[in-house]
């Protein structure tokens, strides 16, 4: 045991280290790439805090759903809380780099495709990226074939014309036709999708209502608009359902015993609540944590924008000559905070195109997010960073165990990866990027993705229980 301890504190120093000598000799190559040096960072910081708590919104869904336990739900709307207020402090000061999504009923059905996906997976896009960290391969299996093949082969096929409107494709046509986006760019069904029914689709930030900027002078329409009514007061609300459904009867007749009378008083509900909130003090530490970090990202982010005077790092790559591997609007995908699923598009469109399949011809890697090469792409080092984080911090609490998938696993880690793909792709993003970050941002939309994640991983639990219960009748009956 105790050597097994020291080779897994040597591999939590090689892992660091090697990562500070890659990120040195970034800096060598060029001092424009103390840019996406800061991805990595931030990312292996988010991997040891995702790690440490166990932070997983499929882990989340399936305790509270299957077990009735609320432990991981209620650390991320702890962890939602003090980010929304750290981004409103952030916007409040000019330092945030958060934009608000097109609005619409897309985001509740791609959050329930991706809410199946993560259960049958076993992890969301960013439990399954620290489970590999951990040696898990079914995530891995989920992760590559799924966010990376899965997502850059679903922008760049036609196999979902049947699907599209008409009103979409003449929509599509007629941007065309006005000169943007490129005609060579418009090839695939979600291409018509993007330009013929997203782009025409509200933004939508509680900061920006009319009747928010009317009501709150200043800056206080972001504590108001974006942190209170759109993330804090509805996070509230949640943790009152869940500690009524789930733990207010056993916390109560607990709490009565300890009495020696009956606990229905306001304070005893109080109590009840808080005692749900700090029943896993790791969970609840590890939410405020990645609140605080979450936030000093966009600030970090912002500040080195401002530094080089540049609003994307495609501009940077350009400057340095790689002008190959940006997109025609000269841009890379650089969300400016965390984020997770479209930089896993990009790598499997690059592994895709070292086999003959143009993946440059899509609004999604040709006009938007361009295609650079890995080393050179900064959101791709973040999920790097967040899998080597990971794995420091398996390492160091002797979590880590390589794990190939077998039998079901398999079947389980493709076909949920492959949905998990599928369904961040029409909303623009993950449960991280396309809930977690936007609600936080004051965007209600990430609410209709939460909620349809939330009834995906509903569907998913309810599958595995009749899956489970088929296959033990069947055992039974051979016995």
């Amino acid at each position: 045991m105790e050597n097994k301890e020291k080779r897994n504190t040597m591999w939590a120093f090689l892992i660091t280290g090697a990562l500070a000598l890659i990120s040195m000799l970034y800096y060598q190559a060029n001092p424009y790439y103390i840019y996406l040096v800061v991805y990595i960072w931030f990312g292996f910081t988010y991997g040891m805090m995702l790690q440490y708590g166990r932070f997983c919104f499929a882990s989340a869904s399936r305790d509270l759903f299957a077990a009735g336990v609320p432990r991981m739900a209620v650390g991320i709307l702890v962890a939602l809380m003090f980010f929304s207020l750290i981004q409103a402090t952030l916007a409040s000061t000019n330092m945030s780099t958060f934009h608000p999504a097109p609005f619409g009923i897309h985001t509740l059905i791609a959050g329930l495709i991706f809410g199946v996906g993560m259960v049958l997976s076993g992890g969301c896009a960013s439990g399954s990226l620290y489970k590999i960290g951990e040696g898990n391969m079914t995530s891995f299996l989920a992760a590559f074939f799924g966010l990376c093949l899965g997502q850059a082969i679903f922008v760049d096929v036609k196999w979902f014309n049947f699907l599209m409107p008409q009103k979409w494709i003449d929509n599509a046509a007629a941007k065309v036709a006005n000169g943007f986006p490129p005609a060579a760019q418009v090839t695939s069904s979600f291409d018509t999708y993007l330009a013929g029914y997203i782009w025409d689709q509200p933004t939508v930030r509680m900061s920006d209502a009319k009747a928010i900027q009317d009501a709150m002078p200043g800056n206080l329409k972001y504590f108001v608009g974006d942190a209170l009514l759109t993330a804090l007061i509805p996070a509230v609300l949640l943790l009152i359902v869940i500690y009524v459904a789930y733990t207010r009867k056993g916390f109560l007749k607990k709490r009565a015993k300890q009495k020696g009378g009956a606990a229905t008083g306001f304070s005893d509900e109080i109590a009840g609540i808080w005692n749900m909130i700090t029943a896993s003090q790791r969970t609840t530490i590890m939410g405020v944590l990645i609140g605080i970090v979450a936030g000093l990202h966009i600030l970090v982010m912002k500040g080195m924008q401002l530094r080089f005077g540049i609003d994307n790092f495609g501009r940077l790559l350009t400057k340095m000559g790689h002008k190959a591997d940006v997109s025609i609007s000269g841009t890379v995908f650089d969300p400016g905070y965390w984020y997770i699923t479209s930089q896993e598009g990009q790598l499997g469109a690059w592994i895709l195109e070292k086999f003959g399949w143009n993946m440059h011809d899509n609004i999604f890697f040709g006009v938007n997010n361009g295609l650079p090469e890995p080393w050179r792409n900064p959101a791709l080092w973040m999920s790097f960073g967040i899998i080597f984080g990971a794995m420091v911090m398996a390492r160091l609490n002797n979590e880590y165990k390589f794990k190939l998938p077998k039998g079901e696993l398999i079947v389980w880690g493709l076909l949920g990866g492959i949905l998990m793909g599928v369904g961040s792709r029409p909303a623009l993003g993950c449960n991280i990027g396309a809930f977690f970050i936007r609600v936080a941002g004051g965007d209600p939309s990430g609410w209709l993705y939460g909620a349809g994640m939330v009834g995906g991983a509903f569907i998913g639990v309810k599958f595995f229980n009749w899956w489970t219960e088929r296959k033990m009748a069947k055992e039974m009956e051979s016995f």
